[in-house]
């Protein structure tokens, strides 16, 4: 077990804030390292809880100052209201959806799919003529808000990524490529915690006592992969295009089909 959780750690760490989902490859590293079921699915529940983690510490300057502000200034309030408003459409849809998705989309093959589908809508994005006019988080409007969190709801489909979600919505809503990635790591504090908690609340039952020690590990490894991660995206958006993502979810996702026929 030593093993497959530093695997996992890592998977979830690195893939987490990245737009190539990590649900997408826990579930293939799972099924290549044969450690699949019920009790798999709260293993890799528990360790998502790792990667937010890294993301609440990577920005709690800016975090403490919004909770700082939160009584005395609008723009704090509306921020933190924005967040919730963008919150609302994945969290309700999710919970009527969410035993149709665990029975249908959970496997490799929707997976794959998932990947080749957000990878090309990734690419179509790119190509599009957009003028990024917010380049602060306060200054995102309310509609704005409202379109990345109608967007996330393609995160319910495994494979598709929340963080490829998030921040094509913001791109297409108009925000500056360092400010859509940035709305999408806030988005993720209480979207992940949410879902989290909630597959927990399910799921901790299939958990064996001698996991807890792996499990351990596991959350360390997430949490300081993703902690690099999210700290060489913001760097690497500010930049470049999302275009080698899109080409490498293509060709994984391809790979994959051939491989289940």
């Amino acid at each position: 077990m030593l093993w497959a959780s530093l695997l996992l750690g890592v998977v979830e760490g690195l893939t987490e804030f990245l737009p190539i989902s990590s649900t997408g490859h826990l579930i293939i590293t799972e099924r290549l390292i044969g450690f699949e079921g019920d009790r798999a699915e709260a293993y890799v529940i528990f360790i998502q809880l790792g990667a937010i983690l890294a993301v609440v510490w990577d920005q709690r300057g800016q975090l403490i100052e919004i909770a700082r502000d939160l009584p005395r200034s609008p723009v704090a309030r509306n921020l933190v209201l924005k967040l919730f408003l963008a919150f609302v459409p994945s969290a309700a849809l999710g919970l009527l959806v969410y035993s149709r998705m665990k029975e249908h989309l959970l496997f490799v093959g929707p997976v794959a799919v998932a990947l080749i589908v957000g990878g090309i809508l990734i690419l179509i994005v790119e190509r599009l003529p957009l003028r990024a006019r917010t380049k602060t988080l306060e200054s995102v409007s309310w509609g704005q808000a409202l379109a990345i969190g109608l967007a996330q709801c393609l995160s319910l489909w495994p494979g598709f990524s929340r963080s490829a979600a998030t921040i094509l919505g913001g791109l297409g809503a108009g925000l500056e490529r360092r400010t859509a990635t940035k709305f999408s790591f806030f988005l993720a504090i209480p979207t992940m915690f949410g879902a989290s908690f909630y597959d927990l609340f399910r799921n901790w039952r299939y958990l064996e006592p001698a996991d807890f020690l792996w499990l351990g590990l596991s959350f360390a490894v997430a949490y300081v992969v993703a902690l690099v991660s999210i700290r060489w995206l913001l760097n690497y958006v500010s930049n470049h295009s999302f275009a080698v993502f899109a080409w490498y979810r293509i060709a994984l996702g391809a790979l994959i089909l051939v491989l289940l026929r």
